[in-house]
């Protein structure tokens, strides 16, 4: 589906851009193209005098699951955004500690404050930041977006999954360039 229109006050959000998580491994883009590209929709909206919100992942649920835990402690660094990002002072700098950015942080009421109806979510990882995110996002009312080459995922399959049978559902999806032409 093409884009139809981006609202006045539309946020962009970049999820989990940050040194632990660039230097997975990661399919079907790689790390360098999805940062390259959310660098240039953060500019654009910081051009536009619209907000940028620039997320990083510090921890994780505490629940129970199958995969094994990561042993010992994380690099000092792990969470620190990559410098492409070019974080700049009236940015909206969230850190999470699960899947999706809305969870127990204050985003959803930074983004009230500015009268936010509309995002546009691009990062890492495609099925799971993001597509936590865009499910949070749409379960509170927001007009969601997908940049679809500004993501990527630990699992091509996984990301073809979330891009063809589950962002339809929550939004409309298209290309870093498609969002750029309906920001001018």
């Amino acid at each position: 589906m093409a884009l139809t229109t981006l609202d006045d006050n539309t946020a962009l959000i970049v999820i989990d851009l940050q040194n632990g998580i660039v230097a997975l491994p990661v399919a079907p883009l790689e790390a360098h193209e999805v940062i390259e590209r959310s660098a240039r929709l953060a500019d654009a909206f910081r051009g536009q005098k619209r907000p940028v919100v620039l997320v990083n992942v510090a921890g994780g649920a505490p629940g129970r699951n199958e995969q094994p835990k990561h042993g010992g402690d994380l690099p000092a660094d792990w969470a620190t955004l990559v410098p492409d990002l070019a974080q700049q002072r009236g940015d909206i700098a969230i850190t999470k500690k699960t899947w999706g950015a809305f969870h127990n942080t204050d985003l959803h009421e930074q983004l009230q404050q500015r009268g936010i109806t509309q995002v546009v979510i691009c990062g890492i990882a495609t099925s799971i930041g993001v597509e936590s995110t865009a499910r949070q996002a749409y379960e509170l009312g927001y007009n969601v977006t997908l940049a679809t080459d500004a993501m990527t995922c630990l699992n091509a399959e996984t990301h073809k999954n979330s891009v063809e049978r589950i962002f339809p559902r929550l939004g409309e999806t298209g290309t870093t360039d498609d969002v750029l032409a309906l920001l001018k």
